[in-house]
């Protein structure tokens, strides 16, 4: 009996084991650091992110760098799952060049599902007087998506747009009626987001939001945080696809501006 309790309770620490192994990643998140692996070029580098707390929580802000005519578009981007927000400085670098400022939150555990409203609070401290475009990737798209769903039933409308990067929105958020202007952009040799299903996510957008394929670009193309498992072999290199990214999305903020 006390060999079948020993061989029990080896099996028990085992399993409590691999279980925190497997869990500490989730829940010990890596260091939030700017200027990683952000700078593109010599005008991306002239951009000065700064950390905020804002809400509650950390935020990124990435402003158009002095003396660049500003826009009056504010971009707020959610992040993919499990990817730390410094992932899309580069995005809101290239973005800033052009005159546009983005804020990148931090959610709890890298999700934002544990706060989709996150939104509200970046919206009253940093878009008063301006238009509002909430971006985001993956499983920050689909949550971009949920908040602005949860926000037009109960009758408000805090973004005048939508930019969804390898995401779709959730079944129950149906933003077709919305009359916000959006955007879907798809890697074309993504292997994470099901093609179709980024494809059927137009029935939940306003009618005529165009779908653009980053061509040759996989999942992880749209964040710099490393390759992804279950991710398909790019067909571009990773700087070709992000300046489709960069063109695709500039030029949606333009047509608001």
């Amino acid at each position: 009996m006390r060999r079948v309790l020993a061989w029990v309770g080896i099996v028990v620490a085992v399993a409590l084991a691999f279980g925190v192994g497997s869990a500490w990643p989730v829940i010990v998140r890596p260091p939030l650091v700017l200027g990683q692996d952000a700078v593109t070029d010599a005008a991306s580098a002239g951009v000065t992110p700064v950390l905020e707390t804002v809400g509650g929580g950390r935020v990124i802000d990435v402003p158009p760098p002095t003396g660049t005519s500003r826009k009056d578009v504010l971009v707020v981007l959610y992040p993919g799952g499990l990817v730390r927000p410094q992932a899309y400085e580069w995005l809101a670098r290239a973005l800033a060049v052009r005159g546009y400022e983005t804020v990148i939150p931090e959610f709890s555990f890298d999700l934002a599902v544990t706060d989709p409203g996150r939104a509200t609070a970046l919206i009253a401290h940093y878009g008063q007087g301006r238009k509002v475009v909430l971006a985001g990737h993956s499983l920050g798209g689909a949550m971009a998506a949920q908040y602005l769903a949860d926000e037009q039933r109960a009758g408000r409308r805090p973004a005048a747009g939508l930019v969804l990067m390898a995401a779709y929105p959730p079944d129950g958020a149906d933003l077709s009626g919305s009359g916000l202007a959006a955007l879907s952009l798809r890697a074309g040799n993504d292997g994470v987001a099901d093609a179709a299903d980024v494809a059927g996510g137009l029935a939940r957008l306003p009618a005529g939001t165009p779908l653009v394929d980053v061509q040759g670009a996989v999942h992880s193309f749209f964040g710099r945080y490393g390759p992804q498992a279950g991710d398909g072999v790019p067909g571009v290199s990773r700087a070709q696809a992000e300046q489709q990214v960069v063109d695709a999305v500039a030029g949606f903020l333009g047509g608001l501006s």
